[in-house]
């Protein structure tokens, strides 16, 4: 087993392709290649994970947030990411982070907080853009299915509940080979029609290596002419927060109750109480300020987030309950999350969930 083995599937579930610009995921240290001896699953990593991980012989640490997310000019040990970073360096661990990739991910960090809190009906909250994109080719038409089947095996043409989804328009292709050139249909130094087929096909960014590569092994022309655009298209089944319904609507206050038991908190922060009932909750793990509007536009009854500032409790406006629960307590269900998803596919390997709470608020 190696790193890219476990790393592999992780992206499975949270493709980096999801994460946000501003984010730095994947693999901050270490080696791809590196045998792993042990995985261990955190939500942050501190020189207490290191530790942790030297003691049950882990060499990789996965962690939901990145320890390295703006640049390093120094590696001095004057702070404690550089002296993370030092530690894992010098005991051979690597580490890998998710964050925003696995937060845009339907089976992510929201939805988490949907099965804890038992909510039904879900789906994603503010669906992303910029991850669908469309390949155009041109095909000889007797090549066209081929080629087709070819790009559907390396994940293109899916579009919500259904797949092999594709465009095809006939019509004549022309070209004219030089002295270099090595035509599979007509001659070279002559101009050439031929019956051809333009394909169409969207695919999700994450595949796109696959299905350049598809394209280049199906297509029989020694030359490909293709594009590729990015779309303005959400997806609807990637993007930030989820939205769901309680089984049974709670008045305010019990809702609250219910979630500071339910999401292990030792304080909820909450705006004005409306005497309203609260059945549709809008969610979204970590800061989520941002998606205040989000949640109303959904018709949320109430929103569950964190790190809401004093101003931002304003944005209720009378029309929905707004909840902090806490940064590290909006998250702390994520290293479950990861540790089940390895454990199911990793069963005989050592997944290892941190005993740590890395949070850093305390409460008096």
């Amino acid at each position: 087993m190696i790193v890219r083995d476990i790393t592999n599937y992780i992206e499975k579930l949270a493709p980096l392709q999801y994460a946000e610009d501003f984010d730095n995921v994947g693999l901050l240290v270490g080696n791809y290649n590196a045998q792993v001896t042990g995985v261990l699953v955190t939500l942050d990593t501190l020189e207490a994970t290191v530790n942790e991980a030297i003691a049950k012989k882990c060499n990789l640490i996965v962690s939901f947030h990145p320890i390295i997310f703006g640049g390093l000019k120094k590696l001095n040990g004057n702070s404690y990411v550089e002296r993370v970073v030092l530690k894992a360096i010098k005991n051979d661990i690597a580490i890998y982070a998710t964050h925003t990739a696995l937060d845009n991910s339907k089976n992510g960090v929201s939805a988490k907080i949907c099965e804890v809190l038992g909510l039904t009906n879900t789906k994603v909250l503010i669906p992303k853009k910029g991850i669908i994109k469309k390949l155009t080719t041109y095909v000889p038409s007797n090549d066209a299915k081929k080629l087709r089947d070819s790009l559907f095996n390396a994940g293109a043409g899916n579009i919500g509940n259904y797949d092999q989804c594709s465009f095809n328009i006939k019509g004549d292709g022309t070209f004219r080979g030089n002295e270099n050139s090595k035509p599979v249909l007509g001659e070279k130094g002559k101009l050439h029609t031929e019956k051809e087929t333009q394909v169409s096909i969207t695919f999700e960014s994450q595949h796109e290596n696959a299905i350049l590569k598809a394209l280049q092994k199906a297509h029989p022309y020694e030359e490909i002419a293709y594009e590729i655009t990015t779309t303005e298209n959400v997806h609807q089944n990637i993007g930030m927060g989820m939205l769901g319904e309680l089984e049974q609507e709670m008045s305010e206050k019990e809702f609250l109750l219910f979630l500071k038991r339910e999401m292990k908190t030792d304080c909820v922060r909450h705006s004005e109480l409306l005497n309203k009932k609260i059945k549709k909750i809008a969610v979204l793990g970590g800061a989520g300020s941002f998606a205040i509007p989000n949640a109303k536009k959904a018709g949320a009854d109430a929103y569950v987030s964190a790190d809401f500032k004093y101003h931002e409790f304003f944005k209720a406006e009378k029309s929905i309950l707004l909840a902090d629960i806490g940064h590290y307590e909006s998250e702390q269900f994520t290293k479950n999350l990861l540790v089940d998803y390895l454990t199911k596919k990793f069963s005989n390997f050592a997944i290892i969930l941190s005993e740590k709470s890395t949070n850093p608020i305390y409460y008096i």
